[in-house]
C-alpha cells in the first residue's frame, strides 16, 4: 500500500524510542525516566481540572511560562511552551533551523536530530567528539545555517562549562545556536543565564527528566522574542492547542514546588555516583555524567552481548549499535534498589 505514500515518506529513517516492554518484575534502565513520581501537587492540579475538560484549553499556555519564567527569572514574552521537548525541538529545526548553509550538531548526540533534518529537508554536518565523547566547541568554528547542541550531551551524559557555550554562541553572531538542556538539572549549567545577551540563543528544557512528567509530554524554550515569535508562528500553522489542560495544569503544579525538585534531583545524583562506583568496581569504563544516566563500557565485553545478556535477565539498558558506540551501554540511573539489581546482575554475567 506504500504506492498511496507521499514522495518524501519513501526518504525518511525514522526515530526509533526507547523499548517500553511488559516484561514481569523488570528493571527498566533504557528510557532516562525519573525512577519517582511527580509532585503529589500535579495530581491536586490534574484532578481540579477534570471539570473542565469540555472546554479547550488556553493555547497560549500562560498560566505554564508564567511559572516557567518565573522560575528561571525571564519574561513571559521569552517563554515558548509544547507538547514534550521532541514538538519544541521540531518547531525550532522548521523555524529556525533551515538555512541554506548546513546544521552542525555532534556525530554522537540525541538521534532525532538527522531525522527532523530528513523530514525537513535540512542538510546537516555531525562534527565528531573527541576519544573521551566530549564536545570540543573549536571544532564548531565553521560556515554553517545554525547549530544545535545538546548540554549534557546524549547519551554521552558530558557537560559543557557555560563558558564553552558562550564561546560558541559568540563566535556564530549570524546563525541560530540552540541549546538543548533536556538533562541540565542533574549537574549542568543552564545557558539561560545568557538569554538576555545573545539574541542568537535559543535553550530548551523538558518536564520528562527531572519533573518526572514523561507521560505528561511538556517541554519548553526561552530566548529573545523574534524567536519565540518564530516558533508560535510554526505553532499556530500546525496545531494552536498543542497542550491540553490536564497538561497545563500539572506542569504549572510541578514547575511551583521546588522542594520535591530539589529533594528528587539530589536523590538522583547520588545514586549515579553510587551507580558510577559500583560500575567502576566491576572493570566498567564510565563517561563522567552530568545526566541521570551513565553512559559505560567493559574492555572486555560487546556492548550488544552485555545488553541481552541483561535483558534475559529482565533488566533492560540502551544499547545504541553505531561504529563509535557499539561497546557502551547508556544506563538510566534507577532507584538504588534498581541500580542495586543491575549491579549484581552484572556481577552474575561478568561471572
Amino acid at each position: 500500500m506504500s504506492r498511496f505514500w507521499s514522495p518524501i515518506v519513501h526518504t525518511l529513517t525514522p526515530y526509533v524510542p526507547g523499548e517500553q516492554p511488559r516484561i514481569a518484575g523488570l528493571v527498566k534502565l533504557n528510557t532516562n525516566e525519573n525512577p519517582y513520581p511527580p509532585s503529589p501537587r500535579v495530581a491536586e492540579a490534574i484532578a481540579a481540572e477534570m471539570d473542565n475538560l469540555r472546554l479547550y484549553p488556553d493555547s497560549v499556555s500562560w498560566d505554564l511560562r508564567e511559572a516557567i519564567a518565573e522560575h528561571h527569572g525571564v519574561a513571559v514574552e521569552q517563554v515558548f511552551a509544547g507538547n514534550g521537548s521532541d514538538e519544541v525541538l521540531a518547531h525550532t529545526f522548521r523555524a529556525l533551523l533551515s538555512h541554506d548553509a548546513p546544521l552542525l550538531f555532534p556525530d554522537i548526540t540525541y538521534s532525532f536530530y538527522p531525522v527532523y533534518c530528513g523530514l525537513f529537508g535540512i542538510a546537516y554536518e555531525a562534527v565528531p567528539v573527541d576519544e573521551a565523547m566530549a564536545v570540543r566547541v573549536e571544532d564548531y568554528r565553521r560556515p554553517c545555517g545554525a547549530i544545535i547542541l545538546p548540554n549534557p550531551n546524549a547519551p554521552t551524559g558530558r557537560a559543557l562549562p557555560l563558558s564553552d557555550i558562550e564561546r560558541l554562541v559568540c563566535s556564530h553572531p549570524d546563525q541560530v545556536v540552540v541549546i538543548d538542556e533536556a538533562y541540565v538539572d542533574f549537574g549542568g549549567e543552564s545557558a539561560v543565564a545568557l538569554v538576555d545577551r545573545f539574541p542568537n540563543l535559543l535553550v530548551i528544557q523538558t518536564f520528562s527528566k527531572s519533573r518526572g512528567l514523561a507521560g505528561l509530554r511538556v517541554g519548553f524554550a526561552i530566548g529573545q522574542r523574534p524567536l519565540i515569535e518564530a516558533l508560535e508562528r510554526v505553532k499556530d500553522s500546525f496545531n494552536s492547542y498543542p497542550l491540553d489542560r490536564l497538561a497545563i495544569a500539572g506542569a504549572t503544579a510541578a514547575m511551583k514546588d521546588k522542594a520535591w525538585f530539589e529533594e528528587t534531583r539530589g536523590r538522583i545524583v547520588a545514586s549515579r555516583a553510587r551507580l558510577t562506583a559500583g560500575l567502576q568496581a566491576l572493570g566498567f569504563e564510565v563517561v563522567p555524567s552530568a545526566a541521570n544516566f551513565v553512559f559505560a563500557r567493559h574492555p572486555a565485553r560487546e556492548g550488544l552481548a552485555l545488553a541481552q545478556a541483561l535483558r534475559e535477565k529482565a533488566v533492560l539498558v540502551r544499547h545504541f549499535n553505531k561504529p563509535r558506540t557499539t561497546d557502551y551501554l547508556r544506563i538510566s540511573i534507577g532507584t538504588d534498589a534498581e541500580c542495586d539489581r543491575l549491579i549484581a546482575v552484572l556481577k552474575e554475567i561478568l561471572a
